[in-house]
């Protein structure tokens, strides 16, 4: 395999999983390519996360650390997304820290890379709660009322990406977006890409604390209907099949160089 993936990851207060997590995924990208990455987004973990992705980095070659301002996990996607574009991935994964997913069912995507641009994860028999399942389907009924779209399981944090297809796609979307995984796998049934649903399994969370309250679906959900009245805008805006020619390389940079931290020589890692 020549393919250039990068596997990327939010976490947030993940200390109680994120050895493992390195442990599990870093042999996936070891088996790709000498020159896929697997990169973890410490957003601002007020615990020691960052700490023990520094003391990773070391033992792990192909695992690269990189802390940023705390902006939430939507927001911290579509940084990661950007930053694997800039670094020209071909793929991009996505999946989350805190070890509900299986590397193992990674290898069924993979194959399947190259006859759809899209392979999101549909979750079966989750684990993960009653109240992010009932955030799931309010998420589904605002996109079929907003949008007009059925989407599948629309905020699943297991999906393989065509970096290339994906980049127009991120030019709709604001960069501090609450749900951009929603909008995403939104835009890509709108937009008629090449896209499959793929049966998942989803464990409990291995380690920390479930975020999700009754207090906090609420908030959820008022913020899902502005957030997703903005995207709305911006589809109408761009004539939904306008894509810009570039990425802001210089903006992207820019920021990076000055609000986020990574490990001196990382780009020299082959």
């Amino acid at each position: 395999m020549n393919d250039k993936l990068y596997i990327v990851m939010p976490a947030y207060n993940e200390e109680a999983n994120i050895e493992e997590i390195v442990r599990q995924w870093h042999p996936v990208v070891e088996k790709v390519s000498s020159d896929s990455r697997l990169v973890i987004f410490n957003d601002g973990s007020k615990d020691s996360t960052w700490k023990k992705m520094m003391q990773l980095k070391d033992q792990y070659a192909q695992f690269i650390p990189v802390t940023k301002p705390n902006s939430g996990h939507g927001a911290t996607c579509i940084f990661a997304y950007n930053y694997a574009i800039n670094e020209n991935a071909e793929y991009i994964f996505q999946t989350d820290s805190d070890g509900q997913t299986n590397p193992e069912e990674f290898w069924q995507f993979w194959d399947k890379r190259d006859e759809y641009n899209f392979i999101i994860g549909a979750r079966k028999k989750r684990k993960d709660g009653f109240g992010r399942i009932v955030v799931s389907k309010v998420l589904k009924l605002m996109i079929l009322l907003i949008f007009g779209e059925r989407v599948n399981d629309c905020n699943t944090p297991f999906r393989l990406m065509n970096a290339q297809k994906l980049r127009p796609i991120l030019d709709i979307i604001p960069e501090r977006f609450f749900l951009s995984n929603v909008a995403i796998s939104m835009l890509v049934v709108k937009r008629k890409e090449s896209y499959l649903w793929l049966p998942i399994s989803f464990k409990p969370r291995q380690g920390g604390t479930n975020s999700i309250n009754f207090k906090r679906i609420i908030k959820i959900g008022y913020k899902a209907i502005a957030d997703f009245y903005t995207v709305k805008r911006n589809i109408r805006q761009s004539g939904l099949n306008k894509h810009r020619n570039e990425r802001k390389k210089i903006t992207f940079a820019y920021h990076f160089r000055d609000l986020y931290h990574y490990p001196t020589g990382y780009h020299k890692k082959s």
